[in-house]
């Protein structure tokens, strides 16, 4: 695994990139902060996609049913797992981490008959 910083100029770009090769993962958010803890915003959803938009500095995790808004991020780190992104964390302005892990759904075996 390779965990990266990736730099404010990079943010848009990097995640217009590579939101296509999500669609079909699944996500998980974890929120963690001194005032509040660990918690679990989703879990385990349909991921449609990461965006980045400047002109509002916000940064959106789109999932079925829950559209999670992460506003005036500071810092994003990128974890590449085997050549896919398993992991980004993105600390906001008041200095709360957010985690959003991926994986692949359980493809399971087609019911007996």
């Amino acid at each position: 695994m390779t965990v990266h910083k990736l730099e404010k100029e990079q943010w848009r770009s990097f995640f217009d990139r590579v939101s296509k090769g999500l669609k079909g993962k699944q996500a998980e958010i974890e929120i963690a902060s001194l005032d509040l803890g660990d918690q679990v915003a989703a879990e385990w959803l349909p991921l449609f996609g990461i965006v980045y938009e400047p002109k509002s500095d916000v940064l959106e995790v789109a999932l079925e049913g829950v559209d999670h808004m992460i506003h005036k991020p500071r810092e994003i780190y990128i974890d590449n797992g085997a050549q896919t992104l398993t992991s980004v964390e993105i600390i906001d302005a008041e200095g709360t981490k957010q985690i959003v892990r991926l994986r692949d759904p359980l493809m399971l075996p087609p019911p007996a008959r």
